[in-house]
């Protein structure tokens, strides 16, 4: 794989050097706790233990994603709910697990998202994200193990959260933007890999990276300058 390196000369690292990273980031920060939605900050991460427990339990693969694994990237903020990230053809299953575990369940949409409600806790099971974006083969062989509040979850790769964010953020979610620019701030990137996920919003991951640039956050410049010649040159 070609190497790419940050502007300070420093290699981008590969997805087994960062799972010290994640576990700082999220382990315990008390602000974080403040912050969970709910009355009781306990029952929040209990939840998402026991959601992520039974998918496990029935080998079934997952990743967190939305405000947990942006927590656990760079940026911990105020999150609502627990995003698990999974198949299509895995969906109905995750869902009967919950079930099974005590979750009253829901099939809210039956073309990208089902949900389940345990202790004022909302569990999304997604299985197709804006843009048409699927949890695949690469996001579960990169998958990032960590940990959020104590407790170890699979996070999805941080450069496919970088892609999913950016092409999910509009104006009514604004912070989807901030999470990704936070990813770059936070974690040490696979450039190569992030180049070849960033082909299906090349545009959007363009004008993301060259943001992150004007805010001297640690953009290889090549990596701008490929996109730049894929979106413009060809």
């Amino acid at each position: 794989m070609e190497e790419w390196r940050h502007q300070d000369g420093e290699e981008s690292q590969g997805v087994g050097s960062r799972h010290t990273q994640v576990d700082s980031a999220v382990g315990g920060q008390p602000f974080m706790r403040d912050k969970l939605r709910g009355n009781d900050h306990d029952a929040f991460v209990e939840v998402l233990a026991e959601a992520v427990g039974a998918l496990e339990e029935s080998a079934i693969p997952y990743a967190v994603i939305g405000g947990i694994a942006s927590s656990g990237f760079g940026r911990p903020r105020w999150t609502h709910d627990i995003d698990l990230f999974v198949r299509p053809a895995d969906a109905a299953r995750a869902l009967d697990c919950l079930s099974k575990a005590g979750f009253t369940t829901e099939r809210t949409d039956i073309t990208w998202l089902f949900k389940g409600f345990k202790r004022q806790v909302m569990v999304d099971v997604i299985f197709k994200s804006k843009g048409d974006f699927y949890f695949d083969e690469e996001m579960m062989q990169r998958a990032v193990s960590g940990q959020f509040q104590g407790r170890r979850v699979r996070f999805i790769p941080p450069e496919d959260l970088l892609v999913l964010k950016a092409v999910v953020h509009d104006e009514a979610g604004a912070h989807h933007w901030h999470d990704a620019l936070g990813v770059i701030a936070g974690t040490s990137l696979d450039w190569a890999y992030l180049l070849r996920r960033a082909q299906r919003a090349p545009r959007r991951i363009l004008a993301l990276l060259a943001y992150a640039h004007s805010i001297d956050l640690p953009v290889p410049n090549k990596v701008i300058r490929r996109l730049f010649e894929q979106v413009y040159d060809s």
